[in-house]
């Protein structure tokens, strides 16, 4: 499953993060062994100890809620955060990163479940983020825009969904980034939808419960 997986994303110029939640550390090893390299958790506690566990060439992604008092604690391992979802967040990373003075990505997580548990910025609080990161240069880069479909069966709004994200990526990028080649990455598609979020757009898509069946 893995290796027809990885090709055909590849052909799609699509990044695959292996989500590594609640998996025994020998499935993840396995897929490790096989060239994966890229792996997101959910937890903060799981990060801590996964890092310690796997070899260092791992690519760590930070692709849950993420609390601003775990900050101090994640920026250390991940390349990646990926649920951005507030403002009060983006500060944080932004101060924590010039304390340990690391260079850190981020991807601003919008809102286009309809599932009240689900996290993510409105357009007015994404847009303050951009213009604070353009303002005021930090060790911080926005690669892109990060979302969660609402888990339904009706393949039409998820669809939709996935299309307001793609819409949400290239307006900002036109108004706010242009050319810049760094803000690249439209984070949509999890194991259920995947396809689907490539029709419409997706260049990076977290996929768990299909690469461990």
């Amino acid at each position: 499953m893995y290796k027809s997986l990885v090709d055909t994303l590849e052909k799609r110029y699509v990044t695959l993060v292996a989500v590594t939640k609640t998996r025994p550390d020998e499935q993840v090893m396995a897929l490790y062994d096989q060239g994966q390299r890229i792996f997101g958790e959910n937890r903060v506690s799981e990060l801590e100890r996964k890092s310690e566990y796997f070899p260092k060439d791992v690519e760590w992604h930070m692709i849950g809620h993420l609390q601003s008092k775990k900050v101090k604690s994640v920026l250390p391992i991940v390349s990646m955060i990926h649920s951005i979802d507030s403002v009060k967040l983006y500060d944080v990373v932004v101060k924590e990163a010039k304390k340990i003075q690391k260079p850190i990505e981020i991807l601003l997580q919008y809102k286009i479940g309809q599932e009240e548990s689900k996290y993510g910025l409105d357009k007015v609080s994404l847009e303050s983020i951009i213009e604070k990161y353009q303002n005021h240069p930090s060790l911080v880069t926005i690669k892109g825009v990060m979302g969660m479909a609402s888990f339904v069966d009706d393949e039409q709004q998820v669809r939709s969904e996935f299309a307001k994200l793609k819409s949400l990526f290239d307006d900002v990028k036109e108004r706010y980034f242009g050319t810049d080649p760094h803000f690249n990455v439209i984070s949509m598609g999890m194991s259920g939808d995947y396809k689907i979020a490539i029709e419409e757009g997706s260049t990076m898509v977290r996929i768990g419960s299909l690469l461990f069946k």
